[in-house]
């Protein structure tokens, strides 16, 4: 049994922070998720989001986040570099009463939750840490892998939690593709905030500052890039056929969809990254339409191969 018992009584609370982050999470959890792991999926959400947030705050200096990092870290019993039992503090905020919610629901097995959680909490840290820095391709590498894998499980664990789906390291691959794009999506904001999403190595090779986005080196290095998610969304939608549940084919295929419109959109620049990139109007409708036929299309086709083979 855990040491202590906190629940949310309002479920409407993390729905709400999740809706006023992002709408399209708001409606793939609201329509997609498990009925009975909607208000689950939304405090997952939620109280990422606001830790993201908190990080974020302009006039935290570094202690107070890697020191804000540590609490959350203690809270969930998990440190980098093991697992290990912790002191859980009492003076709980609103939003981290989410997150102690969650782990009481499998406190002591290890499920996709959990892996959510625990690599969420990687890329939470690493993010508090590299803040002002210079990052290498290794830790860029690991920092794509946490999110991938993060994202990956809780979407398994929250849409068709029993159903049936790859296992390894194909599974995380649209995710990794995906979050390359945003992270070129995100260059001149985060560039603005201090993070450094390009490796040193790159810069050091190019001769280039990190915010030196208009350079042939720096577009090259885009252009790279947005070959690699191109690879990963086309394995990932291979991948996502061998996925048992329709309503986790639909959101995974609508996202994929989304960030493919993005690296078009980097293309169309000649890999000059903006400030900021709009959808035209009715691409949400589009998205889900194409997410649709894609998750039946693709499904059947993986059913109608593998019943052949097992009757050769």
């Amino acid at each position: 049994m855990p040491p202590f018992s906190i629940s949310i009584s309002d479920p409407s609370f993390a729905a709400d922070i999740t809706r006023a982050a992002s709408t399209q999470t708001y409606y793939t959890i609201r329509f997609l998720a498990d009925n009975n792991l909607v208000d689950d999926a939304y405090r997952a959400y939620a109280y990422f989001r606001w830790v993201d947030d908190w990080i974020d705050g302009d006039a935290r200096p570094r202690a107070t986040r890697l020191a804000f990092i540590h609490r959350q870290q203690a809270l969930i019993g998990w440190r980098s570099g093991g697992a290990g039992e912790a002191e859980t503090p009492i003076d709980l905020a609103p939003e981290e009463r989410l997150v102690v919610d969650l782990l009481q629901r499998e406190p002591d097995r290890p499920s996709g939750l959990q892996a959510y959680i625990q690599n969420m909490m990687s890329v939470m840290a690493f993010d508090a840490e590299r803040r002002g820095r210079l990052i290498t391709q290794n830790e860029l590498d690991d920092y794509t892998r946490w999110l991938a894998v993060a994202i990956a499980e809780a979407m398994h664990y929250f849409i068709g939690h029993d159903c049936q789906a790859p296992q390894g390291e194909k599974r995380y691959l649209a995710v990794r593709g995906a979050h390359i794009a945003h992270m070129l999506r995100d260059t001149l904001a985060d560039v603005a905030a201090g993070y450094y999403n390009i490796p040193r190595e790159v810069l050091d090779a190019g001769g280039i500052a990190e915010s030196d986005v208009e350079s042939r080196a720096y577009r090259g290095w885009v252009e790279e890039r947005v070959n690699v998610a191109r690879a990963c969304f086309r394995a990932g939608r291979d991948q996502m056929a061998e996925v048992e549940s329709l309503r986790c084919r639909i959101a995974a295929y609508a996202y994929i969809h989304r960030f493919e419109n993005l690296l078009d959109a980097i293309e169309r620049d000649d890999y000059l990254l903006r400030a900021g990139y709009t959808e035209r109007k009715g691409q949400g409708i589009e998205r889900i339409t194409w997410a649709l036929w894609m998750a039946l299309r693709n499904h059947r086709t993986y059913s109608s191969h593998n019943h052949q083979v097992n009757n050769e």
